[in-house]
């Protein structure tokens, strides 16, 4: 990817990028692939490349999501598809099963290490030619009816006619936003191989503490399964800590004996869990992905509505770069946001608790089983958002 390496004073651009994530980049390439042109945009970057390349966190794709990836050309890249997805609740009635088939699609989505898309995707804003400011962070950007001019922490000034935070960071260590909740859990993550594994079925299964995903991702180590385990803050440490006999005595015990035992794991970690959206815009600012919404893993959505997020936004800015864009970019993702938000919301909430409600719950899981278009309405949700 073409880097400024130079000291840069007041140079202009259409749009600056602020962060070089999976949506920072989209939105570069799809700007790119829109007729901007690519010495007009900024990619502000505070990683080094191998840094994000080499991130081995695993991620799921949606399908629409690949056929964003496809039109910048950062499509295929290594992944597992998910050809059905096994949605229940540990030891209470209650299951629904989605499938490839009822959609006529090749996947409902796929797995893949975060390491693995960036590189796809910093590939094609290489071929794109987008120019890249790198390694900076922003430390302020001051508005006029103009444009922004944004202050790097390395003393370099830029200047551009709209800034897009792309930059999202962990809940817990981002700025307040107008929705905030804590949902007083932590993620538990990693990759584990089990005795009787299912090809390309997901699950997502619903414990006391919160959701357990086991997502199929193959791999040359032989692990089979990501798994991101959402407990209670207090016990996220407790896991962490136990050695791998144990952990994985604790991991068949939450989540059943469908794929047999639990035989391996690799290293584990663990974040903070919340729900951050709803962030401030202004005339000439305007946030996308986890810089917008942090959201709870639940059904993976977070980096599929960042990415929905980029291709609305670039499609608007390939008209022009002012504010009415980024005013009909806000009334236009008002839908989508709303409803995947309250989604996750929801489950992470109502799900993870062991109150009344969890019959009706039980109930709803049923009906989703036995009523297909309730259950196709879900996955369309979960594969391509509001429409």
């Amino acid at each position: 990817m073409s880097e400024i390496t130079v000291t840069v004073t007041a140079s202009t651009f259409d749009v600056a990028i602020c962060g070089a994530g999976p949506a920072g980049m989209a939105l570069a390439a799809m700007l790119a692939r829109r007729g901007m042109a690519p010495r007009r945009i900024a990619l502000i970057d505070g990683k080094s490349p191998g840094q994000a390349i080499t991130d081995p966190r695993s991620i799921a794709l949606s399908y629409g999501s690949r056929l964003l990836l496809e039109e910048v050309g950062a499509w295929p890249l290594p992944a597992t598809p998910i050809h059905q997805i096994h949605v229940s609740r540990r030891g209470r009635f209650g299951r629904s099963l989605m499938d490839r088939d009822d959609h006529d699609l090749p996947a409902l989505g796929y797995v893949t290490r975060y390491g693995d898309l960036v590189s796809a995707l910093a590939a094609a804003c290489e071929r794109a030619g987008v120019a890249i400011v790198r390694p900076a962070r922003v430390s302020s950007i001051d508005e006029t009816d103009a444009g922004v001019t944004l202050r790097l922490d390395d003393g370099r000034t830029l200047a551009a006619a709209l800034a897009v935070q792309a930059e999202g960071g962990v809940f817990g260590q981002q700025q307040q936003r107008a929705l905030q909740r804590d949902y007083g859990q932590s993620a538990v993550i990693a990759r584990v191989a089990a005795s009787a594994p299912i090809a390309q079925r997901a699950y997502e299964r619903f414990t006391d503490e919160g959701p357990l995903a086991l997502l199929p991702q193959e791999g040359a180590d032989g692990l089979q399964y990501a798994l991101v385990w959402c407990v209670r803050r207090e016990n996220a440490a407790a896991l962490l800590e136990l050695g791998d006999d144990a952990f994985l005595a604790r991991l068949g015990d939450a989540f059943g004996a469908r794929l047999g035992r639990f035989t391996r794991t690799s290293g584990r970690a663990a974040y903070p869990l919340g729900l951050n959206a709803e962030p401030r815009a202004t005339a000439r600012t305007v946030a996308i992905g986890n810089a917008a919404q942090t959201l709870h893993p639940v059904a993976g959505q977070g980096l599929n509505l960042g990415l929905r997020d980029a291709a609305v936004l670039a499609r608007l800015l390939g008209r022009g770069s002012g504010p009415e864009q980024l005013l009909a970019f806000s009334a236009g993702r008002k839908a989508d946001r709303k409803v995947t938000i309250g989604l996750t919301d929801a489950m992470a909430r109502v799900f993870a608790n062991t109150g009344p409600a969890q019959a009706l719950l039980g109930l709803s899981l049923g009906v989703l089983d036995a009523v297909a278009p309730a259950r196709m309405l879900l996955a369309e949700l979960m594969m391509f958002g509001r429409r």
